[in-house]
């Protein structure tokens, strides 16, 4: 029986196929609950997942959190020895009693996989938004700068899950940022986490700037590599030369003076491009 095929539209980048299961657990007496999302991709064989943590299951004994709580970390671990599709395979052949895995789905995707994935795990999973616990906000730039630069209300425009790597905390956001400059850090149209009030030094960080001469809108809000060169005069220290650094060698750097920009935020990391 051919399997159905989902379509996770990107229109910026080329699709690719793989093909997606839902992991279960059956707990006696209980229907069987939503665990989380296994994804294969065709191309590469890599498998790319996200589970729900034990403690979202609300009448587990003690060795059956242990062993969720670990589950994650070793079927990746797993992956990697055998290979994301035998990994699979095995799953398919062996899992019945406590985990439960459903038959694969064939999906057409685009970007990172683990995006994919954290797609498919809030639509069959857990669909909840729970603000600055699971989700974070994405803000054209515009709405970004208004609402971290001017402590302002700006309207989110959606809300995005965030990697489990990532520490989610009230002044994290995400934009989508268009260009090359800094590239290959940040692919152009890149969706991207900032984290807003910058503290400590800003030499050498990555910040989302705003210039305020600029009435081009497309260059107004820019990422560029923050150095400053200062002297100390008699009432302390002053910047001497403010200069922002594009990472991609086809641009070139230039010189504002301190009154000319704020910074709205400091580049975290690449969600998807």
């Amino acid at each position: 029986m051919p399997a159905q095929v989902l379509s996770i539209s990107d229109v910026r980048r080329a699709a690719r196929s793989a093909a997606w299961s839902l992991l279960e657990v059956v707990v006696p007496g209980n229907k069987p609950e939503p665990l989380g999302i296994l994804l294969l991709d065709e191309a590469s064989g890599i498998l790319s997942l996200r589970l729900r943590g034990a403690e979202t299951f609300a009448e587990l004994d003690e060795e059956a959190a242990d062993f969720l709580t670990y589950l994650a970390a070793d079927l990746r671990g797993k992956s990697l020895e055998m290979g994301g599709a035998q990994l699979l395979e095995s799953l398919e052949d062996s899992l019945s009693g406590f985990l439960r895995i459903s038959d694969r789905t064939a999906i057409s995707y685009t970007g990172d996989p683990g995006r994919a994935v954290d797609r498919l795990f809030d639509q069959h999973v857990d669909g909840e938004v729970r603000p600055g616990v699971t989700h974070i906000p994405v803000y054209a730039l515009r709405a970004a700068a208004t609402k971290f630069g001017e402590g302002m209300s700006a309207g989110e425009e959606e809300w995005i899950r965030t990697p489990e790597n990532l520490r989610v905390t009230p002044d994290l956001f995400a934009a989508w940022v268009v260009g090359r400059s800094m590239e290959p850090l940040i692919p152009d149209g890149s969706l991207c986490v900032f984290r807003a009030n910058v503290t400590g030094t800003r030499q050498g960080k990555r910040l989302l700037i705003e210039k305020f001469d600029e009435t081009d809108f497309a260059a107004r809000y820019t990422v560029k590599r923050y150095k400053s060169e200062k002297k100390q005069t008699a009432d302390g220290w002053e910047h001497q030369l403010i200069r922002l650094e594009p990472l991609n060698p086809e641009f070139e750097a230039f010189e504002l003076r301190p009154d000319a920009f704020r910074v709205i935020g400091e580049f975290v990391e690449v969600l998807d491009s």
